[in-house]
């Protein structure tokens, strides 16, 4: 099975271009969702997030906390690669089992961080979803009805775009300067002739 992995910055458009190769009949694995999902789900998972960050990670009824885990990881570098220790091995599993039981030529596996943390490298091609950052930061700002100073906490934890790009098979232009979906064809029709 080749897996690609698509990826970019906060607000750059990755859940827009994985919906339309979608479109395409392209399985898509969104990595942060099963990500929380098993966060709420997996008893492992879940004894080791509470071990890392108190009780108070989950409500009463078992949903995540997530004003709570924010506060405690967005601005604790350290704590945020604990957190992560736990979560992308757990995520790595599922997308795996996920994988193989899909059946097409690929299948993408949407992630922000797959530079930041490396795994990348275990994909087969890595395509690159770019957009000027203050385009991203009034997405997000409009998106998750938050304010400037909260994307920019986000971002810092992101790679520069440009180390990105340095490491990307195909990149998607997502600026507003041309449209995504004949970059998106394109790619596609690349992508079903791997062997």
């Amino acid at each position: 099975m080749n897996i690609i992995g698509i990826t970019g910055g906060i607000g750059s458009g990755k859940t827009t271009c994985c919906r339309i190769f979608e479109c395409m009949g392209v399985p898509a694995y969104y990595a942060d969702d099963r990500a929380k999902l098993l966060m709420t789900q997996h008893p492992h998972v879940i004894a080791q997030v509470k071990e890392l960050l108190g009780e108070g990670s989950y409500h009463n009824n078992g949903d995540l906390n997530r004003g709570y885990i924010a506060d405690k990881i967005f601005n604790d570098k350290a704590m945020l690669q604990q957190m992560n220790r736990i979560i992308h091995p757990a995520v790595a599993h599922d997308a795996i089992s996920w994988a193989t039981q899909q059946n097409s030529r690929y299948v993408l596996y949407e992630a922000a961080l797959l530079v930041e943390n490396g795994s990348y490298r275990n994909m087969t091609k890595l395509i690159v979803v770019s957009c000027p950052e203050d385009i991203r930061i009034q997405r997000v700002i409009e998106r998750d009805d938050t304010d400037k100073e909260a994307v920019l906490s986000r971002m810092k934890n992101q790679l520069q775009e440009e180390a990105k790009l340095e490491v990307a098979d195909y990149i998607i232009d997502n600026s507003g300067e041309k449209s995504i979906i004949p970059q998106i064809f394109a790619i596609h029709n690349q992508l079903i002739n791997l062997s």
